[in-house]
């Protein structure tokens, strides 16, 4: 199987990401994601299928197919959507003018037709094209409904005009007027729709600026400018204040404050010195700082944060399920009613000729299949891009839809509600002290748990002692021998469990299956725990503590924080099994950070991971909260119930409309003019609804 993305030009409305979509399903293609807004395509191309002959398809519909290896097409003036809407709209305004002056040279027919005809081969070929494509492809698009009602009134017009010149007969307005309102309807529609992607697009553009490459020639550095796109892993460069991290990379010389909010959403500094990881594209405030490049392109954090939003971005919530069923019959639908509206017309209601037509004609233009099709991946951009930019990185956009049921959260203890860094209280040995402490190390380096980090951290001077067949066991800790053949344990009081009833400490060191020590360490609760369980209780949402800890000391943090369900000592079989019956009693969401909570989070409704979590929890989890901050939990909440909330109320509106509009149009209460201009409109609404995603209070929202 073949992973295929690629950037595609001239999907100009959501019909047009939506013909791709269905050639893409035709064709076999698996795991599709196409983006009107973005011009992103992915899909997975299934084992021996030819990928090249797929995307030479898209190209055949009309589009360009631009490959991440090729520089984007420089598209010429006239072929922009400004310039096609003001070009028609040149010849288009003395044509309604008409209908207001009495101007002899305004009514002639033939100066009607001349200035009618700019706009009506501009139209058919920017409209008619991609009409004739969609048609010939078995998914007949909103352009088929805009041609067809524009060479009607066209055609008949002309018609009319060599017969008799009879102004009953001429409808040359009507064409020229649907051809410029849909081009104002989609510039707009262009317009309002990039607004809603904006969070990625200065995630983006931050990531190309210029860096100051270091060389070394005998032992002199000498500094260059270079584009920090050239840069590669290995490199150094010199970074002063005010400068742009140009790549991920460790500080090995310097120190200084970087602005990370690009990243995390948190605005305040982070002090960083040598050894310490950067991220590209953030700011370094003050201090001067040398940085060994350790990640380019691809492989950087940003690029890998803006990817993930991209893909959630093209992802399609259940709900979009059914508008899409919809639009994929809204077509021909559309011109059955047409068909109808002017049968009805003529033959039933006795109208002339030229009224059945322009009410079949009123129909075809107001409809709006982009509407259904918009309704859904606005909101969805536009509430991924506002959780981007506040730290939170949402894996789909059917994670949104989600969290609108979420009725429970589930937190673990240690680095979850605690900030996990963890300081040695007081420790106990009957070894001497310092091959105790060696022990201790050797055994914590392997294990990426917060107590294990901080061991490992603090008694890494002591030294090490030669280990074999170390091994984490899930929920109980480190077990290794020794060259020797002495058998040690180290975690937590089920290790030592029949060997000592004391339960209080927070590791067991045992040899040959006898106690040779323990240690204590305080960990502080998150200043902002308390906020947030008071912030879930207060929108409806059960808070719970689910830990491997011992009982007593989850009691105390739970009393504490205000939490009344409490699950302590669990292994990680019995944190999944607790989740399973959590998840089918009611929608519950995991907040944990450890190995031992990865298998959870996966079975979890929505599993939820900090940034400093180990990397399986955060690849297991849904959302990951890039701050490392426990209070984006709330917004994270919030934003996917507002979003939800928006989609619905862009699913109504795109109905509505075309439930209503469709019927008023065939009743003859409608004229084809106005009709276009509110078919134009019609998605701006859904685009503006959406935009206001970004700005609307979503924190405690239930």
């Amino acid at each position: 199987m073949t992973s295929v993305s690629c950037k595609v030009e001239g999907m100009h409305c959501t019909n047009c990401a939506l013909s791709v979509s269905r050639y893409l399903e035709k064709k076999g293609m698996e795991n599709i994601n196409v983006s009107f807004a973005t011009e992103e395509v992915s899909f997975i191309a299934p084992a021996g299928a030819d990928s090249a002959e797929v995307l030479n398809g898209i190209n055949d519909l009309g589009f360009r197919v631009v490959l991440p290896d090729q520089a984007p097409a420089r598209i010429p003036v006239y072929q922009t959507l400004t310039f096609k809407f003001f070009f028609c709209l040149i010849f288009t305004l003395p044509l309604l003018l008409h209908m207001w002056v009495d101007w002899h040279w305004l009514h002639n027919p033939w100066t009607q037709f001349w200035l009618t005809l700019p706009v009506f081969i501009t139209g058919l070929w920017h409209f008619g094209k991609s009409a004739v494509r969609s048609v010939m492809n078995r998914m007949a698009n909103m352009d088929v409904l805009v041609t067809l009602g524009a060479s009607a009134a066209f055609i008949y017009s002309v018609i009319g005009a060599l017969v008799n010149g009879n102004p009953d007969y001429l409808f040359f307005e009507t064409t020229a007027a649907i051809i410029t309102l849909v081009f104002l309807g989609n510039l707009l529609e262009e317009k309002s729709v990039r607004q809603t992607t904006t969070a990625i697009t200065e995630l983006a553009r931050m990531q190309v600026t210029m860096a100051r490459l270091i060389n070394t020639d005998h032992g002199h550095e000498h500094i260059h400018e270079v584009d920090n796109r050239t840069l590669r892993p290995g490199d150094c460069v010199l970074v002063n204040t005010g400068d742009k991290i140009p790549m991920d990379g460790t500080i090995y010389w310097g120190s200084g404050h970087i602005n990370e909010s690009m990243i995390t959403g948190e605005s305040d500094p982070v002090s960083k010195k040598e050894k310490d990881k950067v991220i590209g594209g953030t700011i370094l405030e003050d201090g001067s700082i040398k940085v060994y490049i350790t990640a380019t392109g691809k492989d950087t954090v940003l690029s890998y944060i803006i990817e993930l939003v991209k893909q959630a971005q093209s992802d399609k919530p259940p709900m979009q399920r059914l508008a899409d069923r919809i639009s994929a019959i809204f077509v021909p639908l559309v011109l059955s009613i047409a068909v109808v509206t002017f049968l009805g017309w003529y033959f039933i209601g006795h109208t002339t000729f030229g009224t059945a037509m322009m009410r079949s004609i009123a129909v075809l233009v107001i409809a709006c299949p982009c509407a259904m099709g918009l309704a859904t991946p606005a909101a969805v951009m536009v509430g991924l891009g506002r959780a981007a930019r506040n730290g939170i990185l949402i894996k789909g956009g059917h994670t949104l839809e989600l969290f609108k049921d979420i009725k429970r959260v589930v937190f673990d203890k240690t680095g979850t509600l605690t900030t996990g860094k963890l300081t040695l209280r007081h420790y106990h040995t009957t070894m001497e002290d310092l091959t105790f402490r060696k022990i201790v190390y050797s055994l914590e380096k392997y294990s990426s748990h917060p107590i294990a980090r901080s061991v490992a951290a603090m008694w890494k001077s002591a030294g090490e002692v030669p280990l074999q067949q170390v091994r984490e066991h899930k929920g109980l800790g480190m077990r290794a021998k020794d060259k020797e053949g002495n058998e040690w344990e180290l975690g937590s009081f089920r290790m030592a469990a029949g060997l000592t009833d004391d339960d209080s400490h927070n590791l067991y060191l045992v040899c040959n299956g006898i106690l040779m020590g323990w240690l204590d360490f305080a960990d502080e609760i998150r200043p902002e725990a308390a906020t947030v369980i008071q912030q879930l209780k207060t929108s409806g949402i059960q808070p719970v503590l689910l830990s491997g800890d011992t009982a007593r000391k989850c009691r105390e943090l739970a009393t504490a924080l205000g939490i009344t369900e409490v699950y302590a000592e669990q292994s990680p079989q019995q944190k999944l099994e607790q989740i399973d019956r959590f998840v089918q009693q009611s929608p519950t969401a995991m907040v944990g950070d450890g190995i031992n909570d990865a298998p959870a989070l996966s079975k979890a409704t929505i599993g939820i991971s900090l940034s400093d979590a180990t990397q399986v929890a955060m690849q297991s989890a849904n959302v990951v909260l890039l701050n490392n901050h426990l209070g984006s939990l709330p917004l994270a909440l919030g934003l996917g119930k507002h979003t939800y909330l928006t989609i619905k109320q862009n699913l109504f509106w795109a109905f509505v409309y075309n439930v209503v509009a469709i019927p008023v149009a065939a009743l003859g209460l409608l004229n084809p003019i106005v009709g276009a201009g509110v078919m134009g409109l019609s998605d701006v609404v859904l685009a503006v609804n959406s935009v206001r995603l970004r700005y609307k209070r979503v924190v405690n929202a239930s």
